[in-house]
């Protein structure tokens, strides 16, 4: 009996309360922590995202279940108890931290052509090394209401002006650009349109008022940058002849309407055919002078208020605040062209460029982020897919999967 006392006597090891993620150079892979936290969150455990707090770190409610999808994962963890957790909250409240609740997993579209694969994109290739479930839509989807079913959408690098992404003259003898020209073709007849063009634009109309109802939108490279376009060139035609038949309206430029745009306002268009450019919102080719070697190419993340400025800080939460430049279709976003409520959160030096934005519209949210591939410098058609196992920890791809959780964050926690 005296033995069983003592054993009863002895100090109990503390409980688990929480499993610590941390997202500072301590992770082992930081884009699987975000489906960890994704997963959780689907599964109904309660989640907190760290402003912060060693590169953005998460706390879950303890479960051996999220602790097996930790190791399964390969996701640095640590199971901490109720005072631990007690010490990081006194940390947070006297710096420039801040704790969001994260209430549950967004439902994610990406709009993408049928043939689109997943490593043809940083976004859907994020998503699947990340074990994140999304749904692939396109045309006729959106247009017939799709977007309703969803929290958080993502545009494949869509050229919203119906120019297929202006490749025409590098490529329109290529069978891939033609297989593109042709899906288009003949989704703009069957949903009973004369133009690739009058089509996009509809897709474009639904998304910005996908947006203003409460949506969540999230795209780059040359996404941001035709959607503007479009939008700003509704009962105008801007599409050259080589594309749908008949030629662009010679005073289009003057009748571009800014007040319909997103993001950017007062730019001059293209409509050179053979020219692989849209407009100047693109820093090309400007930008080879400032940037003439990739390794002068790179981007710094704003630092925000995080008790002030949740918003934008979720959205640059990072172990480093250097980011490494990458090119695209449109690699980066002219600022003197940025609407002035725009947010900039990230950009170069000394140069008329920003790499990284976000804004307000109505009761959603825009972010663009510039470029094709954070691992891939110079993204070529038929380049072999990046290996996020081989950039588990990368920074560039970390903005992306910083979006995928915004839209969880408690509506309460955002102030702007």
């Amino acid at each position: 009996m005296r033995k069983l006392i003592l054993i009863l006597l002895l100090p109990l090891p503390a409980m688990a309360a929480s499993v610590f993620i941390p997202m500072d150079e301590t992770q082992t892979d930081h884009l699987k922590a975000y489906g960890v936290v994704y997963q959780a969150l689907d599964k109904g455990y309660k989640a907190e995202w760290l402003l912060n707090y060693q590169g953005g770190s998460f706390l879950i409610d303890y479960s051996q279940d999220v602790v097996n999808l930790c190791l399964l994962m390969g996701v640095t963890n640590q199971q901490v108890s109720s005072g631990q957790v007690a010490d990081i909250y006194r940390v947070i409240e006297v710096e420039n931290m801040e704790r969001v609740e994260l209430e549950k997993a967004p439902s994610i579209a990406v709009y993408s052509p049928p043939s689109m694969q997943p490593w043809d994109d940083a976004v859907t290739l994020a998503l699947a090394y990340a074990e994140i479930k999304y749904d692939v839509i396109w045309d006729a989807e959106v247009l017939s209401g799709a977007l309703d079913d969803y929290d958080w959408l993502h545009c494949h690098h869509e050229d919203f002006t119906g120019q297929y992404g202006k490749f025409y003259a590098a490529f329109r003898h290529q069978l891939w650009y033609q297989s593109d020209v042709s899906a288009n073709e003949e989704m703009a007849a069957r949903l009973g349109y004369s133009k690739v063009s009058l089509m996009k634009l509809d897709v474009a109309r639904t998304i910005n008022d996908y947006v203003r109802r409460g949506g969540f939108f999230f795209t780059m490279c040359s996404a941001p940058e035709t959607i503007d376009i479009a939008l700003a060139a509704e009962g105008v035609d801007i599409v050259p002849r080589e594309f749908d038949g008949d030629p662009a309206d010679p005073g289009c430029q003057e009748k571009l309407d800014y007040e319909k745009t997103f993001a950017f306002e007062n730019f001059t268009i293209s409509i050179d055919p053979l020219l692989y450019h849209h407009s100047d919102i693109d820093t090309y080719p400007d930008r080879q002078i400032r940037f003439p070697r990739e390794q002068d190419d790179f981007f710094y993340l704003f630092d925000f208020a995080a008790k002030l400025d949740p918003v934008p800080t979720m959205l640059t939460q990072n172990h480093v605040n250097t980011i490494d430049g990458f090119m695209g279709q449109t690699t980066g976003f002219r600022k003197s062209l940025l609407k002035k409520f725009v947010t900039v959160l990230a950009q170069p030096d000394n140069f008329d460029e920003v790499r990284y934005v976000h804004g307000n519209l109505g009761r959603g949210t825009f972010t663009f982020l510039s470029g094709h591939d954070p691992e891939d410098y110079r993204h070529m058609v038929g380049d072999p897919p990046t290996d996020l196992s081989l950039n588990k920890n990368s920074p560039g791809y970390r903005l992306i999967l910083n979006n995928i959780l915004f839209p969880a964050a408690k509506k309460k926690e955002r102030k702007t």
